[in-house]
């Protein structure tokens, strides 16, 4: 198996046309750009009303895997969060008559520059539930794409209401009917 070969870069646009290296690796990346890098998935270029259409436009870049095609909902549009109905034997509703619309953007995962401009850094979404303050649209967006992190490290699983552990083996958990 081969590894995919990121371009490292201060930006997606830069990632495509005149990239400083490729790594696979974060030290490779490093190495090539001489200070902190981090892994990035930005979107580039013009969008487009049909994956057809940018398949035409982007042809031949859509080889490389570390380039792709990825539809967006375009902003500015209200979107009803569905509620389950638990009518007819059914959890959710049928999907409404018109569907939100979209736009297909190419997609670039390469290795960004540390001190490059950076996307919005965003607080954990749990801590902003919790203070109740109001966030503009974009710094909702930014929550939303972020991954989960742990409030804390995860604890050892704790042994049930009804198992003990032996005094002569502790490490084994038996059940205590």
């Amino acid at each position: 198996m081969t590894a995919i070969l990121y371009p490292v870069a201060a930006n997606a646009e830069q990632a495509l046309a005149s990239p400083l290296g490729r790594a696979a690796r974060e030290r490779e990346a490093l190495a090539a750009a001489g200070e902190a890098v981090v892994f990035a998935t930005d979107p580039t270029g013009p969008a487009f009303a049909t994956r057809e259409a940018a398949v035409e436009a982007y042809g031949g870049l859509l080889d490389e895997p570390w380039r792709r095609l990825a539809e967006q909902i375009l902003p500015g549009q209200k979107l009803a969060h569905a509620e389950p109905t638990f009518a007819d034997g059914r959890r959710w509703p049928t999907a409404p008559a018109t569907p939100p619309r979209t736009a297909w953007r190419l997609m670039v995962s390469y290795w960004r520059i540390g001190t490059a401009a950076r996307p919005i850094e965003t607080p954990q979404a749990r801590k902003v539930r919790r203070a109740g303050s109001a966030l503009d649209a974009e710094t909702l967006r930014a929550i939303a794409r972020q991954p989960l992190r742990p409030v804390e490290p995860q604890q050892p699983l704790d042994i049930g209401l009804f198992e003990v552990r032996p005094p002569d083996a502790p490490h084994i958990v038996m059940p205590d009917e």
